[in-house]
């Protein structure tokens, strides 16, 4: 896996990127401790694959 924006992250999931951001507010304790900050949007490959597999997204 490697590093994604939330952008095409939310692209590939078939959601608005508004959307997207609200399903990542809620598991935001989760996505700390993968590297994650609230305002960045280059997202580490941790926190890729993590995101992936919780919400079914196939890159």
């Amino acid at each position: 896996m490697k590093s994604a924006y939330k952008y095409e992250l939310a692209d590939a999931a078939g959601v608005n990127y508004r959307t997207f951001q609200r399903w990542l507010s809620s598991n935001k304790n989760k996505l700390m401790e993968l590297g994650v900050s609230p305002r960045g949007q280059l997202l580490p490959p941790k926190a890729v694959a993590w995101i992936c597999q919780q919400y079914g997204i196939d890159l």
